[in-house]
């Protein structure tokens, strides 16, 4: 069973529900369910009621395999992720969190054989290395969940573009977040073995969205061999500023801090 939000906020209202019966079922009474909140979460611009879904507060409910949080960003990635749950042994709730951009966007498409084989990659890596960049040159992996992976792949590709130094970095996707595919990422870490420092750039302000859930296990896998911080909007008490223009200056400052800066047209 899928239940959709028209925007990811809606689910507020039914957020007793969601604590007292959904995360928690199975725990208290033993009862499981495969139920599927798709409920849409991205910084696009239009204000504070449609930018957020909380996935903070999910991720706060998770434990011990309880619920799977996940930020797919493909249409491939999307299609596996529902074929496996579907055929999932052991049910559990499904939180799936993306925005309404990638229904249309370019970058988000997949080609047919990306649907008729393959499965749900729970981390992938930067589609760049096999054509962009020299691998042995990286030295910054940044680290992002959900729409803002293409903004900071499109400044990185800006970046190699100009033959600017800014550019010797990699975009890893964390497509799950919960349960934490720890294994899955020290695998592609380890494929840029330059590389000395991840960083972890969220579209929320700092006292929201998936970093302080990250940031504990993130400290686990990169501890004693990459130094790590993390970029993200200014704490806040809105989930979004309400001006598009102070959006764009956000945005700007997030890939300026965690990819580099801009190339200034020439």
């Amino acid at each position: 069973m899928c239940w959709e939000a028209q925007f990811g906020d809606f689910a507020n209202g039914a957020q007793i529900i969601i604590d007292n019966f959904i995360a928690s079922a199975e725990e208290k009474w033993g009862q499981s369910s495969n139920l599927v909140m798709l409920l849409p979460h991205g910084y696009e611009g239009q204000g504070p009621e449609h930018s957020s879904s909380r996935i903070e507060r999910y991720l706060a409910l998770t434990a011990n395999g309880n619920m799977t949080i996940v930020q797919p960003t493909t249409a491939a990635q999307y299609f596996h992720l529902l074929r496996a749950h579907a055929h999932r042994r052991m049910r559990r709730p499904l939180v799936v969190a993306t925005p309404k951009s990638l229904l249309r966007a370019r970058q988000a498409r997949s080609p047919i054989d990306a649907l008729v084989t393959g499965r749900f990659e729970e981390v992938l890596d930067d589609p760049g290395r096999d054509h962009s960049f020299d691998v042995g040159a990286v030295r910054r992996l940044v680290l992002v969940s959900g729409r803002l992976a293409f903004d900071a792949m499109a400044r990185r590709d800006a970046l190699i573009a100009s033959g600017s130094p800014e550019s010797a970095c990699a975009i890893l996707r964390v497509e799950q977040l919960s349960p934490w595919p720890e294994e899955e990422l020290i695998t592609i870490l380890e494929g840029y073995p330059g590389a000395d420092e991840v960083i972890w750039v969220q579209d929320e302000p700092e006292n929201m969205g998936p970093w302080h859930y990250v940031h504990e296990h993130l400290h686990r896998v990169v501890r004693g061999r990459y130094s790590l911080r993390h970029v993200s909007r200014t704490a806040a008490g809105s989930p979004a500023t309400g001006s598009h223009e102070l959006h764009v200056l956000e945005l700007e400052q997030l890939l300026d801090q965690s990819v580099g800066p801009s190339p200034v047209a020439t």
